[in-house]
Formats: structure tokens, C-alpha cells, sequence
């Protein structure tokens, strides 16, 4: 019986080639959408859970409020890690980080720049689960100069895994000894090891005491049935017993003082395996995830594939009039309404899998391009199939019937008396149920299409807005603190360059996302309520110039006067801060310094990201050669970089050092590459959408021309106009389309907002969104209708009247 089903099944489908490529096609798209969508989703999901006690492993952030100014970062003291494992035994374990970021490492004659290096605890590899290839985890950090480096490290520097006991020069001066090789730290990661280093020779990681010092990103791992609730109160009690009596001779204020004022100063413990996507710091070791962007993700995906169910539900029942006679034909010969149901199951299902076919040959085909545009590298591994293929046949199976159930009980109940006479009322405007789900799949569309427009105009903002600095024509060049004593000869050779126009010696960039922090008091004795930590950058005279930034009052630091050593400048909002209206005899205190003068305040500029609101910061004067910046203005960069390489590689000591360099304004694009492929994807999804619901469209205006065309026939002898007929066939999916704007403007403004909130500045939504959205839902509605209508509008009406 099953195979008679299958049979008439096929022969239904090929009978009505239009209608299945329309239909298989639609379901492909959705099935091809929500198939990459889940790749993405579960490479998202899936970071860090490689470790097999990822379970109990958990990072500790700080989180302080002091008199007015808030701080977030992911540091701890050095001592914390110990104190916790000594003081609580269902702490099992800790290990640290320092320095984490580039590294030189010299290979040959040439030096070369590394990413993913660090100092770290010997116990690295109790905690995390790293492969050893070569080596012994117990023994690898334990003494000062050794290192463990990864297995791509191992094989480009010296084409072979075995190589514990030889040796690496890094930063220009250190050697240091291999004394593993682990395997390559999986992609979802939220760290990555290629140069691990032993903490264990840098004296201050086995100094007690600097409890006010965070340096040290800290993991902690738990016993087995311990939680992070647990940890958390661990880490509580920790911060009071230890930290509360220093807090309070630096600040003037202990923790029921901040309380009373409305602040804190505490840290947070965070779970290994929900730091990639819903960390709310903005300087991680490497860019991380959006737990916003999962779920918005989830719902395109859903929404999709719902579009593309409605279809071949639309276009089911649509179909109606053309095989009601069969189904009337069927009863009158003996079959069952159940038998009926079950045959046209079986043809929604064999469209399901059919489309699933497809739908698996384009993801393949799409995966690269998935990859370019978020930035992955996702593969089809074996891995994948064990659960991917069952959940795709089940999904298909799924779809096949709850797309197809409607139909087959619609079709199934219709009365062959009925059918047979010819009564069957199965018009368009009848089908409530089918104009329902129009209205479903456009304004699903519509909320892809304002959401794509919404991206797009915040990433506008962003490139557009007034930054209080001018981030172009701004060469940044890196390494340059290899130059030691030769940086300031350097940089006068560069600036007597014809197109440098100015530059500067620097350890903070405005793209910078992460902001170094000190203390501050308004009054020597450090008075309660006078003491905050403010983001502190050391500067030479000609960085504001070259930056482009502008004073508010005061002036500038001046390389003629020695006095400007002990002087500071301020931001708008650190002086709002601070409470300094004038520059009349104010000063600053830090620890165990002199009093600083403020001679200046700087307008406020945007420092990181928009994400986040500009920080109180405070300058100081001091030359930091970490970086270098030019602003140039040349119609020759190459021939300018050219000269600026050749000038750099000639200082001494500087053969076969890395020039690293990049523009000020592509560091500035850097910071907002998770929001660009967003947008880029999004736009993807829309396009898709679109497409589905048009598919749809296309469809329903064939079957409605088709059941129409004896009316259209006796309409064009009466000498109706094609205008005028076109008009009619249009009309009715166009109020579909306007009752689809209503319901989805709304809704696409109130989600669109909630994106918007994780900007401190955004672009303020107005109805010109709204409109656009609107105008090319309707615009694609009448291109879509309007093909098809005018092919009915345009056909001899002999050919229809003839067949009556």
C-alpha cells in the first residue's frame, strides 16, 4: 500500500512541475538557511566545552564602583588564586595569566611577530585540557626560561614536533628552553595557546601582598559537586578579609562606606563556558561572541523556515479547486478520508526530503561563503553527522507533516457531492486561513528587512560620527619599542619626511580597548569619598596634536617646561569627576607621588568602542615607544611607507625586526567587525526571506489567475483594460502586504531598540526606516504580482472562453 502512496506521490509531484520546483525550491531555502544558521549556532555554543572539566572552571572579573566611577576588567591580584586554593578545599585548583598578547620570536636572521603568548602558572595543564605531544605536563612551567609552544609554532619554526630541550630568543632579549609542545588549541576557544612562558620567573607572581593590584587573569577550577555559588561566596569573603583594610587606607573609604554612597568593590566569578558569548568586558583576549546576536540568530532561522512551511501550506490549499475533483472522484470510488489524508502526507513528506536533498548541496556550497562572512571556520567534520543527519531527517520528516496536515485535512474533507457539481468555493479571498499566512511570511520579512536597515544605518553612525579625535590619514607603527634608545632619532628622521605632518611616541591609542587604571585623590590625606581609580595614559607633548583632539581649557603639555613631569591633563569627564570647574591651583595626588597640577583639560573623545560611554581619563606626561603615530598627508603613501621602512630597518639594531603598521582609522573599523558581519548576514537572511515569501506570492497570483480566467476572459470582451485587470488580480495581495507592515513596524522597532541598547551612542530610529522597509516590501509585492497578472491580463480571451 505504502509503495501505491509513494507512486502516485512521485507522479502528483511531476504532473505539477511548477508547483513542486516553487515548492521544493522554498523549502530548500528555508531548510538551507536554518541548516548553516544551526553550524553557526553550535560553533558559537560550542566554545571552550574541548576542556573535560570545563564544567568547574571559572574565571574571576573585577567589578568596582568607587566615588563615581565604574570599572570592569578581567584582573585579579596575584595573590587571589593561591589564597582561595589554600583557604578552601573545594577549590581544586588555579592557574594565572599575564601579559597575554604578541610576542617577538626570532627565527634565523629574521624577527618575527607571534600572537597568543603569555606567562602562566605550571599549572596550566591541571586546569585546562591541553594535549601534550612532547613533554611532561607536570614538569613543563616549572622553571624560570622555559616555555611550551604549540604544535604549528613547533613545525614553522623548526619543521618538527620534537623539540623539547632546544631553544627560542623572544623580545629581543630572552632566550628561552622548550620543554613541551601541546597540540593546537581548538578555534572555539576563548584563549589560545601558541607561547606559554613560566610565571615562575617574574619575582612579583610570588610576592605576597598587592592586594590593590589586579594584573593576573585567574581560573579557578571547583571540586566535583562544588558550584560557582560556592566560589562566589569564597571569593566574597576573600575580597573583605584581605582587601577591605587597603581599600581603605588608599581610598579613605571601607565597603559599608561605598555602600552607603551607592558603590562596590568586589569581583565576580564567571563559568569557563559562558565567557565567549556573554562576557560584558570589552577587553578579552581575543574578540568575543554575542549571546544576543545566538538568539537573533535562532529566531531568523525559525522565522525562515516558517515562511517557507507557510508556502507549500499556501500553495497546498490554493491548489484546492485543481484536485477537488480528484478527491471527489476518489470518495465516490470507496476511499477513506484517512486513506486520503495519508496520500497527500506522504506527498508533503516526499517534498520535505526532496528539499532537504537540495537543501544539504546548497549548505555545502554556502558553507565558505558563511565562513567569510562571520569570520569562522566551521568544516562538515564526522563529528557533525553523528547528530547533524538524524536531526536533519527528523526536521524534514517534521516539516513534511505539519506543512502538509493542513492541506490534507482541508483537502480531505471536502464533500464529493459538492465537488462534483462544481460548488466548490475556493477563491482567494475566501481562503482566510491562506491570506493569514501571507500576512505571516511578509511581515517575518519585514522584520528581516528593518532589522538589515537598522545595522546598516548604527554602522553608518559609527564611521560617521564626530569622535573628538580624527582617525585619518593616521599611521600607526608597531614594534617600535625594539628601537630602545634610537625611538626619539627615529622619529625626528620621520617627521623631516616630506607628508608627515606631525607624530608622536605613545602607550595608548584611542582604539584601544584596554585602559590602564590608577588612583587618584583630590587632597593629600585621601579623605573618604575623595579617591577614585581613573584610566591613566602616558603621552608625549605632540600627542593631542596629532591626534587631532582639542583643548577645552588650558593648555597642552610643553617639552620646555620641566615642571609639566609632575603636571596632568584631564577629560571633560574626568574634571566633571573630580568636580573642577576652573584650573585655579587644582591638583591631583597618586600614590607615593607629588602633588600633580592639572594645566589643561581635553575635550572629550570616545575612547574603544561606542559601545560604551567615555571614561574619565587623566594624562600624563611621559614618552612610551610601545607605538608610534604619524599623521601624514601625501598623494604617495606607498613611496612615503617605503621610505619610513627603509629609515626604520636602518636604526641600529633594527635588521630584520618586523615593521608592523597599520591606519588609525582601520584599527577604529577593527573594533566593530562582530557588528559588520552581523549586518552582512542579516542582510543574507532578508534577501532569502524576501525571496521565500515572493516564491509564495508567485505561486498563490498563478493559481488565482488560473481559477480566474474566464472571468478574465469575459472582463477583457466587455474591453476591461490590462491596467485594470492587473489592478484586480494586485489589490488583494497588496492589503495583505499594508496589514503585514502594521503588525510588523511595531514589533521590528521595539526589537531593534533592544539591539540598539548595547551602544551607549546610537542612531536614533525614525519613521524613515519604517517607510523604506515598507516601500520595498510593496515595491517586491507588485514586481512579484505584476509578472504573472499581466501574462493573464495580456492572453487571448478566446483561448479561455473557448474550453466553457
Amino acid at each position: 500500500m505504502f509503495k501505491n502512496y509513494f507512486s502516485i506521490a512521485l507522479r502528483n509531484l511531476w504532473r505539477n512541475k511548477g508547483f513542486s520546483a516553487i515548492t521544493i525550491f522554498g523549502l530548500a531555502i528555508g531548510m538551507t538557511t536554518c541548516l548553516l544558521i544551526t553550524l553557526f549556532v553550535t560553533d558559537e555554543l560550542s566554545y571552550d566545552r574541548f576542556n573535560k572539566k570545563a564544567d568547574r572552571i571559572y574565571r574571576i572579573n573585577a567589578d568596582f564602583f568607587v566615588n563615581g566611577n565604574a570599572f570592569k576588567e578581567r584582573y585579579t591580584p596575584s595573590q587571589l588564586g593561591p589564597v582561595l586554593q589554600q583557604e578552601y578545599p573545594n577549590v581544586e585548583n588555579y592557574v594565572r595569566f599575564i601579559r597575554q598578547g604578541n610576542i617577538l620570536v626570532k627565527k634565523g636572521t629574521t624577527t618575527l611577530v607571534e600572537k597568543n603568548a603569555c606567562f602562566a602558572d605550571s599549572t596550566l595543564f591541571d586546569v585546562f585540557s591541553l594535549q601534550m605531544i612532547s613533554g611532561d605536563p607536570k614538569t613543563a612551567l616549572t622553571q624560570p626560561h622555559t616555555m611550551v609552544i604549540s604544535e604549528r609554532m613547533a613545525l614553522k619554526y623548526f619543521n618538527s614536533t620534537d623539540v623539547v630541550g632546544k631553544t627560542l630568543q623572544t623580545d629581543n632579549v630572552a632566550t628561552y628552553q622548550i620543554s613541551g609542545v601541546i597540540k593546537d588549541v581548538p578555534d572555539q576557544s576563548h584563549l589560545h595557546f601558541d607561547f606559554v612562558r613560566a610565571l615562575s620567573e617574574l619575582p612579583e607572581s610570588r610576592e605576597n601582598g598587592g592586594w590593590m593590584s589586579d594584573n593576573y587573569a585567574t581560573y579557578v577550577l571547583m571540586r566535583e559537586g562544588a558550584t560557582g555559588a560556592q566560589l562566589q561566596s569564597y571569593v566574597n569573603a576573600v575580597t573583605k578579609k584581605y582587601m577591605e583594610a587597603p581599600l581603605q587606607k588608599m581610598t579613605g573609604s571601607n565597603f559599608a562606606d561605598l555602600e552607603k554612597s551607592g558603590g562596590h568593590f568586589g569581583y565576580n566569578v564567571l563559568p569557563l563556558t559562558k565567557i565567549h558569548l556573554y562576557s560584558p568586558l570589552a577587553d578579552e583576549a581575543e574578540p568575543s561572541g554575542n549571546i544576543q546576536y545566538v538568539y537573533i540568530f535562532i529566531a531568523v532561522a525559525v522565522i525562515i523556515l516558517l515562511i517557507a512551511c507557510v508556502n507549500f501550506m499556501n500553495l497546498s490549499t490554493a491548489r484546492s479547486a485543481g484536485r477537488a475533483k480528484e478527491v471527489g472522484v476518489r470518495k465516490v470510488l470507496g476511499s477513506q478520508r484517512s486513506s486520503l489524508i495519508f496520500q497527500f502526507l506522504t506527498e508533503s513528506t516526499l517534498t520535505s526530503f526532496f528539499a532537504l536533498l537540495l537543501a544539504v548541496a546548497l549548505a555545502i556550497l554556502l558553507l565558505p561563503y558563511l565562513n567569510q562572512l562571520s569570520g569562522k571556520h566551521i568544516t562538515l567534520e564526522a563529528g557533525y553527522f553523528l547528530w547533524l543527519l538524524p536531526s536533519l531527517l527528523v526536521t524534514a520528516g517534521v516539516i513534511g507533516l505539519l506543512a502538509g496536515s493542513y492541506p490534507a485535512f482541508f483537502l480531505s474533507g471536502f464533500e464529493p457531492i459538492k465537488v462534483l457539481k462544481g460548488r466548490l468555493n475556493s477563491g482567494f479571498k475566501n481562503g482566510w486561513l491562506r491570506n493569514s499566512l501571507v500576512v505571516f511570511q511578509f511581515a517575518s520579512a519585514i522584520l528581516l528587512i528593518v532589522g538589515t536597515l537598522v545595522i546598516n544605518s548604527q554602522l553608518n553612525y559609527i564611521r560617521n560620527k564626530k569622535l573628538g579625535y580624527n582617525r585619518e590619514q593616521v599611521l600607526i607603527l608597531g614594534n617600535t619599542q625594539s628601537l630602545w634608545i634610537h625611538a626619539r632619532n627615529f622619529k625626528n628622521e620621520v617627521l623631516s619626511m616630506p607628508g608627515v605632518e606631525s607624530g608622536t611616541m605613545t602607550a595608548s591609542l584611542p582604539t584601544d580597548m584596554s585602559l590602564n587604571t590608577n588612583i587618584y585623590s583630590k587632597d593629600a590625606a585621601r579623605s573618604a569619598g575623595q579617591v577614585t581609580g581613573v584610566p591613566e595614559w602616558y603621552v608625549d607633548a605632540d600627542y593631542i596634536h596629532t591626534m587631532g583632539m582639542q583643548m577645552a581649557s588650558g593648555r597642552n603639555f610643553s617639552p620646555t617646561m620641566p615642571s609639566d613631569t609632575f603636571a596632568v591633563l584631564l577629560n571633560e569627564t574626568a574634571a566633571r569627576l573630580f568636580g573642577f570647574n576652573d584650573l585655579n591651583e587644582k591638583y591631583l595626588y597618586a600614590d607615593g607621588s607629588r602633588p600633580l597640577k592639572v594645566i589643561g583639560v581635553v575635550k572629550d573623545f570616545n575612547a574603544g568602542s561606542l559601545r560604551n560611554k567615555i571614561p574619565p581619563m587623566v594624562f600624563r606626561l611621559r614618552e612610551n615607544p610601545r607605538v608610534m603615530a604619524f599623521r601624514i598627508h601625501t598623494g604617495n603613501i606607498q613611496g612615503l611607507m617605503a621610505k619610513i621602512k627603509s629609515a626604520y630597518e636602518a636604526q641600529p639594531g633594527m635588521s630584520g625586526q618586523p615593521f608592523v603598521y597599520s591606519f588609525l582609522d582601520d584599527d577604529f573599523n577593527r573594533l566593530y567587525i562582530a557588528e559588520q558581519r552581523t549586518g552582512k548576514i542579516f542582510i543574507s537572511f532578508a534577501v532569502l526571506a524576501v525571496l521565500i515569501a515572493s516564491l509564495g506570492v508567485f505561486g498563490l497570483i498563478t493559481y488565482a489567475a488560473e481559477q480566474r480566467t474566464r472571468e478574465i476572459g469575459i472582463r477583457k470582451v466587455l474591453g476591461a483594460s490590462v491596467t485594470g485587470i492587473v489592478a484586480m488580480l494586485s489589490k488583494d495581495f497588496l492589503k495583505l502586504v499594508l496589514v503585514a507592515i502594521v503588525i510588523a513596524s511595531p514589533l521590528a522597532w521595539y526589537m531593534m531598540s533592544r539591539w540598539l541598547q548595547n551602544f551607549a551612542y546610537q542612531v536614533k530610529m525614525n519613521w524613515t526606516i519604517f517607510v523604506l522597509a515598507a516601500f520595498i516590501a510593496i515595491a517586491i509585492t507588485i514586481l512579484t504580482v505584476s509578472y504573472r497578472a499581466i501574462r493573464a491580463a495580456t492572453a487571448n480571451p478566446v483561448n479561455s472562453l473557448k474550453a466553457e
